[in-house]
């Protein structure tokens, strides 16, 4: 990278900023969204949706809850002129939504956009805009400042003009284009010209856009230049004041929450950030960041999956698995420690009946947007611990092992996962468990005992027993009818055992439902066995799960 040299800063810097945004910490409200998908993302796709296909986004995007929607540029495309009437004429517009056109600043195409507008009976933002940035006026336009300031008055006198003699609710929208490359006293200048023609009023503001149209700054030089405007607007009481960022530098969403901090209103943006080169900024990641700081940003991603399927249908892009909030890794723990954590948090919550969500590594409730804790939360891999294979298993199957048995498990699955380099199901864990502890019968087998109580309140076992083809009575008596049956087993067949761990539960609900029964075995030579029985009989499930340790030595 020796090259470096040949770029220099395009930017504008504001000079002394008050900074006033930079006292804030967090925003208290939601902007207004205006989601431009069917125009600056629909333009970004390598094959442009169909007429269908816009018509299915648009009522896509009104069921999501926007309430403003850029459906085009009418005036410039064939394609989004049909899509224009089509919305008209098939009365698609619902009543509480605002439909956005846009337009360049130039005499032609503001008359084409609003003859494509006939007949259309709900509100409608006219949106004109011409570019100021230093480059373009020097390189593209060839122009001076004044001329380039006429462009956009000359178009606000007759868009003011052409509303008064069409047929139709019209609001205005006004786009310094490549406001970031463009001196802050010049944007002022031009937008402030522009508000002097359409004076807006409280009934009928107007709104000002300051596009990032290149990303050239670091974000808190943004944020000035959006106080600057604000603070500097003329009648900005009845300014709805706009950003619409893209990504170049990767800085979108900063751009975006220090802009809203700085005094903007309104944010113009895609789904998942589709936009020219790097996007624009993502409005499914700035919803849920309010979200997560507990603000309702009136757009509903709470099935998250589904808003995700209709994007990439309509697209034929595909959201990354890490992308914030909507990926499909993104609640994934595959590390120990971060579910081991996970796990606990749980726990709490669920131990204090906790309403406030602060769990570890889970910013928010992956149910809130529609995720499975069992499928999307806990995953399972060679890298996993056995608090998330624990916990997995209890959630999902209902099996709680004690402490120093999911231990044991978690290495047993760690080592099917490492062995075949994938990650484990569910169902695959759940076969790991049975296979290497549940009911196991062999080599060491007994028929249902039979028990005594004698008078000093001891129990007697008695059974046959089976082992590498060889049958034997056994009999004894204990302090309980487990420990009975362990002294007959020892009896029996020589083993030197003790029973370090037993614990039981019931798996279902109701009279015919199973218990589950877990027992740890510590053996002569110091080595641990575990064993699990299942059972409709408790005392059976503990006589499974003694026989499953025995068996696992």
């Amino acid at each position: 990278m020796q090259q470096a040299d040949k770029y220099q800063i395009g930017y504008y810097p504001v000079s002394n900023p008050p900074m006033l945004w930079a006292q804030k910490d967090h925003l208290e409200s939601p902007p207004i969204w205006c989601s431009v998908d069917l125009r600056d993302g629909n333009q970004s796709l390598i094959v442009p949706m169909s007429l269908e296909q816009k018509l299915e986004f648009f009522q896509f995007l009104c069921k999501i809850g926007f309430k403003e929607i850029e459906v085009g540029f009418p005036a410039a495309s064939e394609t989004e002129y049909t899509f224009l009437r089509a919305l008209i004429e098939q009365n698609l517009i619902p009543s509480d939504v605002t439909i956005q056109v846009l337009t360049q600043s130039r005499e032609h195409i503001i008359r084409k956009t609003f003859d494509s507008l006939q007949g259309c009976h709900t509100p409608v933002i006219v949106h004109f805009y011409n570019s100021t940035s230093t480059a373009q006026r020097e390189q593209v336009f060839k122009k001076s400042k004044e001329e380039i300031k006429k462009i956009a008055t000359d178009g606000a006198t007759l868009i003011k003009k052409l509303s008064q003699e069409y047929d139709g609710n019209f609001r205005f929208e006004y786009s310094p284009e490549s406001f970031t490359g463009t001196e802050p006293e010049y944007a002022l200048e031009v937008c402030n010209a522009v508000l002097d023609i359409l004076q807006p009023t409280a009934q009928q503001p107007v709104i000002i856009n300051l596009p990032v149209t290149v990303a050239m700054s670091m974000s808190h030089v943004y944020a000035n230049q959006v106080e600057y405007m604000s603070m500097n607007l003329h009648h900005r009481e009845n300014v709805i004041l706009s950003l619409h960022p893209h990504n170049d530098r990767g800085c979108a969403v900063a751009d975006t929450e220090l802009g809203l901090l700085a005094g903007a209103d309104r944010v113009e943006g895609t789904l998942f950030g589709n936009g020219e080169r790097t996007g624009n900024v993502d409005l499914v990641t700035l919803a849920m960041n309010l979200y997560s700081h507990g603000i309702d940003p009136k757009l509903d991603f709470s099935d998250m999956p589904s808003v995700v399927a209709q994007y990439e249908k309509a697209t034929k892009m595909q959201v990354y698995d890490r992308t914030p909030y909507a990926g499909a890794l993104v609640f994934a723990a595959f590390s120990g420690s971060h579910q081991d954590a996970i796990a606990k948090g749980m726990e709490w919550r669920k131990q204090h009946n906790l309403y406030q969500w602060n769990v570890p590594y889970l910013p928010i409730d992956p149910a809130d947007v529609g995720r499975e804790y069992q499928t999307d939360v806990i995953r399972i891999n060679s890298q996993s611990g056995k608090g998330g294979i624990g916990y997995l298993l209890e959630t999902r199957f209902g099996y709680h092992l004690p402490a120093k048995m999911r231990e044991d498990f978690g290495y047993k699955v760690k080592a099917v996962s490492d062995h075949n380099h994938k990650e484990l199901s569910p169902e695959e864990i759940l076969e790991i468990f049975c296979q290497s502890y549940l009911n196991l019968s062999r080599p060491v087998e007994i028929s249902v005992p039979e028990y005594t109580l004698l008078e000093n309140n001891t129990h007697k076992a008695e059974f046959t027993l089976q082992s590498a083809g060889v049958f034997k009575t056994c009999s004894a008596v204990g302090n309980g009818r487990l420990d009975a049956a362990c002294n007959a087993i020892r009896q029996g067949t020589g083993m030197d055992f003790s029973i370090i761990t037993y614990s039981e539960h019931a798996l279902e609900q109701g009279s015919t439902s199973l218990a589950a029964a877990y027992v740890g075995l510590q053996w002569k030579s110091g080595a641990i066995t575990w064993g699990a029985g299942t059972h409709t009989d408790i005392m059976t499930a503990s006589i499974h799960a003694l026989l499953s340790a025995i068996n696992n030595k």
